[in-house]
C-alpha cells in the first residue's frame, strides 16, 4: 500500500546529507523490529523511486515483483500457533507512522519526549554564558546570511564578515556567536589586502571526522550528555551519521542501547561524549524527521542491551476481525504470549537469504560465500547491482565489477574491493573488508533458522507444557528437567539452545534433532569452533514463549486512510489534536499496545494475534491487493 506524506518534524528544513530520505518509500514492507541491534539486510534494500500518484501503481508491481522470489515464514521454521483462536487479516505498518517504539530504560521507565528545554547546569557555565555584546555582534543582514549558509541556501560556499574594530576579543566574540548560533558552520580569520574577515563555512566531508574542537567542560559536570532522540522514517545508525556531521563528530562519539526500526516513529535514549545541550538543542533548528530534548549529564555512557526492553504501539489498518475474534486474539496473547521466533527480517529481503551464507561460511566453503553474495539472483534489483553481478558471472574480475556500483559501500562493494585488493586465493581477508558486524550477522541468521525449525518441532511434539528432557536455567546455566521437575515448571521457563560449542541439548527426541539438522547442513554439531576467531559460535539459551506486558488494544474506526491514527510525542509537544476517530467510520483498525524484553520480535507478537504470515513477500501480496 502507497506510504501517505510524513509527519515533518521541526521546522520544514532539510539535511542535505539526507534529502533523499525526507519522502518514505512506497514500498510496503515488514521492517527490523527493535530487537538490539537488528541485522541488516544483504545487498542493497530496493527502494521504488517515484512519488507521483499515477506511478504509485507501477511501483507497488515492481517491488510485489521483487518480493515473489522472497522469504515466506515456512522458509525459516517459523511454523506454529500457540493459541486456537480464528485469525482475521490486517495490513500492517502501512504508513511508519502505524509502528511506534518506545525505549524501557534501564530503570524500566518508558522513554518519551516530553521537554526541549536545556538544564540548568548548561547555562550556568562560561561556555553557555553570552557576554552582553553577544547579541549585538552579528547584523541582521549577516545573521540572514549565515541562516541560509547553515541550511545549503546560500549559492556561495561561505559567508564573509569583515571585523572592523579589530580586537582579538571582538573577533572571539564572533567566532563563539556564529559557532554557537549556527550549528555545523566553522570559523577562521582571514586577512584581504590589509583588512581582516571572518569567514565562516560548513566543515563537512572529511573535516567531520577531524578531532572535536577542545572546550571548557567544567569538573562538576557529567562528561557525557544523555538525551531522548525522537525520529521518524529513519534508522538509529542513519539518525547518529546526520548527528555526527553537524555536530563535527566521529559517530562513535555517540551511544545507544539499542537499534531501533526505520519505518516507525522511535523514542530512545543516547547519550555523546562532552557535546553541550545547548549545540544539540540548536539542532532542532535545522533538522528533519529528527528531535532532541530531555538533556542531562551523567558520567557514564550507554551500553548496549542495558533496556529493559521496548514498548509498542501498533497500528493494523483494514481488519476484517468482529470486535470478539479481536478480543479473543489479544486476550490470548496477553495470557499466554507467543512463540519467540526470530522475525523475518533476521533473514533478510533478497532471493539469496543470509542463512545460507551464514552455512557457507561455517562450512568453510568461501568460494561457495563469494559466489552466494555476487551471482546474479531472480526478482527485481536496482539496475546498477544487476549490471554487477552478470560482470562478475561473464568475468570474474572484482574490478570490472566494481566499476558498475556507483555506491561501493553495500555488502557486495566492499566484497568486491577486498577481491581486488587481496585475490581471490585470499577470499576470508578479502571478505573481512565487509564490517564485522555485517559478517557475523550471517553466521547469526543461520543460528536463527536453526532455532526457529527445532522449536517449532519441540511445540509440534510436546505443546505447551514442560516435559521431561527440556532445558531452564538455573541463573545462566542450563538444567535439563527430570520428569517431576517438568510436572511443577511452566513452558514459559523452558529455553531451547542456539547451536554452539558452550551449549547443552535437551535429552529429548526432538533435542536429537539439532545433530541430524546440523548434519544434513554438512556441519559437525561437536566442531562448532571456526578456524577464523570470528566464526566460531558458542551458541545461547532463548527462551520459546514470550509473555508480553502491558498489553491493551482498541478497534477504532475513521474515514480518511492518510491521516495519523496514533498521537506521537512530537505531536502532543507541539500542542496538536490526537486523532479524532468516527465510530461509523468507512474503515476499522486494531490499535495495540505492548512492552517485550530485548531481543524479541514484535512482528511475532502480531503473527499470533492475526494468525497471518508477516514475511514481506506476503504482506506485499496483501497490500497489492487492497491497493487495487
Amino acid at each position: 500500500m502507497a506510504e501517505s506524506e510524513p509527519v515533518q518534524v521541526g521546522e520544514k528544513r532539510g539535511c542535505p546529507e539526507d534529502e533523499e530520505e525526507d519522502t518514505p518509500s512506497k514500498k510496503p514492507k515488514v521492517e527490523e523490529d527493535q530487537k538490539n541491534g537488528g541485522p541488516p539486510h544483504d545487498g542493497v534494500k530496493e527502494e521504488p523511486a517515484s512519488d507521483e500518484e499515477e506511478e504509485e501503481e507501477e511501483v507497488a508491481e515492481t517491488f510485489a515483483d521483487m518480493m515473489k522470489h522472497g522469504l515466506t515464514e515456512l522458509d525459516v521454521g517459523i511454523l506454529k500457533y500457540v493459541s486456537d483462536h480464528e485469525g482475521f487479516s490486517g495490513i500492517l505498518k502501512e504508513r511508519y507512522s502505524d509502528f511506534v517504539v518506545n525505549e524501557i530504560s534501564k530503570q524500566g521507565k518508558i522513554v518519551h519526549l516530553d521537554d526541549l528545554s536545556i538544564p540548568p547546569e548548561a547555562e550556568e557555565v562560561p561556555e553557555a554564558q553570552p557576554q552582553p555584546e553577544d547579541a549585538d555582534v552579528l547584523t541582521e543582514e549577516q545573521k540572514k546570511q549565515l541562516g541560509e549558509l547553515q541550511l545549503f541556501k546560500n549559492k556561495e560556499d561561505n559567508v564573509s564578515i569583515e571585523v572592523l574594530d579589530d580586537t582579538k576579543e571582538k573577533r572571539t566574540l564572533v567566532h563563539k556567536a556564529i559557532k554557537t548560533q549556527y550549528a555545523g558552520l566553522e570559523t577562521k580569520t582571514e586577512e584581504k589586502e590589509g583588512r581582516k574577515f571572518i569567514v565562516a563555512y560548513h566543515a563537512a566531508g572529511k573535516k567531520a571526522l577531524a578531532a572535536p574542537r577542545k572546550h571548557f567542560w567544567p569538573k562538576n559536570r557529567g562528561s557525557f550528555c544523555h538525551f531522548v532522540l525522537y525520529k521518524e522514517n529513519k534508522d538509529t545508525m542513519d539518525a547518529i551519521n546526520v548527528l555526527s556531521k553537524f555536530l563535527r563528530l566521529r559517530p562513535n562519539m555517540f551511544s545507544y542501547m539499542g537499534t531501533k526500526d526505520k519505518r516507525a516513529i522511535t523514542v530512545q535514549e543516547i547519550a555523546v561524549l562532552k557535546i553541550t545541550a545547548e549545540r544539540l538543542a540548536h539542532l532542532n533548528k535545522c533538522l528533519m524527521n529528527l528531535k532532541l530534548g530531555n538533556f542531562c549529564y551523567k558520567n557514564h555512557p550507554l551500553k548496549l542491551g542495558e533496556l529493559q526492553g521496548n514498548h509498542f504501539t501498533v497500528i493494523i489498518r483494514n481488519i476484517s476481525g468482529t470486535d470478539e475474534q479481536v478480543s479473543q486474539a489479544l486476550s490470548s496473547l496477553k495470557q499466554t504470549g507467543f512463540i519467540n521466533y526470530y522475525g523475518m527480517q533476521r533473514f533478510g529481503t533478497t532471493a539469496v537469504p543470509t542463512q545460507q551464507v551464514g552455512r557457507a561460511i561455517l562450512k568453510n566453503n568461501w568460494k561457495e560465500v563469494v559466489d552466494l553474495i555476487l551471482k546474479p539472483r531472480p526478482g527485481a534489483e536496482k539496475e546498477f547491482l544487476v549490471r554487477c553481478r552478470e560482470e562478475w558471472a561473464k568475468t570474474q574480475d572484482p574490478e570490472a565489477a566494481l566499476k558498475k556500483l556507483p555506491n561501493k559501500r553495500c555488502v557486495e562493494g566492499q566484497l568486491l574491493r577486498g577481491l581486488s585488493m587481496y585475490g581471490q586465493k585470499n577470499i576470508v581477508t578479502a571478505f573481512a573488508l565487509i564490517p564485522r558486524n555485517n559478517r557475523l550477522m550471517y553466521i547469526h541468521s543461520y543460528q536463527s533458522v536453526v532455532w526457529n525449525t527445532m522449536v517449532s518441532r519441540r511445540i509440534e511434539a510436546f505443546g505447551l507444557k514442560a516435559v521431561e528432557g527440556d532445558l531452564v536455567l538455573k541463573g545462566t546455566t542450563a538444567h535439563v528437567l527430570s520428569a517431576e521437575e517438568a510436572e511443577s515448571c511452566s513452558i514459559h521457563d523452558v529455553v531451547m539452545p542456539l547451536p554452539g560449542f558452550d551449549v547443552i541439548y535437551p535429552t529429548h527426541p526432538v533435542g536429537k534433532g539439532y545433530r541430524e539438522l546440523l548434519t544434513a547442513d554438512g556441519l559437525d554439531i561437536d566442531k562448532m569452533r571456526h578456524k577464523v576467531k570470528d566464526y566460531s559460535l558458542a551458541g545461547a539459551y532463548r527462551r520459546i514463549l514470550i509473555r508480553p506486558s502491558d498489553v491493551s488494544w482498541e478497534v477504532i474506526q475513521y474515514d480518511d486512510p492518510r491521516i495519523s491514527l496514533v498521537h506521537s510525542d512530537f505531536e502532543k509537544m507541539e500542542n496538536k489534536p490526537a486523532p479524532v476517530f468516527n465510530k461509523e467510520g468507512k474503515y476499522r483498525a486494531l490499535r495495540m499496545e505492548f512492552s517485550l524484553p530485548p531481543s524479541t520480535y514484535a512482528t511475532m507478537a502480531i503473527r499470533e494475534v492475526l494468525k497471518l504470515d508477516t514475511s514481506i513477500k506476503k504482506q506485499t501480496q496483501l497490500n497489492t491487493t487492497w491497493f487495487n
